[in-house]
């Protein structure tokens, strides 16, 4: 299909983050290896049909970066996650789908200041809409948004806090 090789480069990231869920998900389940997982997507899944799916394309190289640098940094991420969590709900008690969605996005924050970081928000929250309820999509943004405001204070100083 043309019109799916052609995906504007927006669209190939948000394909590559919807894999770097997934693929951080099946990493966290069952135990796979950064390198195993990444071979996998990249050969068998971004832009392929599976099970009668037209995977979209995504852009290999922001899904690596995605995946490896969750991987990499996950210590400090998940610390962090969890500040920003309800207290009471520690990390380790969030589904493992919602896990890989907050995990993504806190890194993308972190470490992508080429992306804007209400685009990150609003991209992670429209994947937890595709697994999840509108509760779960509103815990994704809270979470996020507390994220993004300590991470990125410039960039959110003048917009009131969600909550």
């Amino acid at each position: 299909m043309n019109a799916v090789r052609s995906a504007r480069p927006a669209n190939q990231r948000g394909a590559a983050r919807l894999a770097a869920v997934q693929a951080l998900y099946q990493m966290d389940l069952a135990g796979a290896t950064l390198p195993d997982v990444l071979a996998e997507f990249e050969a068998f899944r971004l832009g392929r049909v599976v099970d009668g799916e037209q995977y979209r394309d995504a852009d290999e190289a922001f899904f690596r970066d995605l995946v490896s640098g969750v991987v990499r940094d996950q210590r400090t991420l998940d610390p962090e996650i969890h500040r920003a969590l309800t207290p009471g709900w520690p990390l380790t008690r969030i589904d493992a789908t919602l896990r890989a969605i907050l995990r993504s996005g806190a890194y993308e924050l972190a470490s992508r200041s080429d992306v804007p970081g209400r685009v990150v928000i609003t991209e992670y929250v429209d994947v937890a809409r595709a697994f999840f309820d509108a509760d779960a999509a509103g815990m994704v943004n809270a979470v996020l948004d507390k994220l993004a405001r300590s991470s990125r204070p410039a960039e959110f100083a003048a917009a009131p806090e969600r909550t």
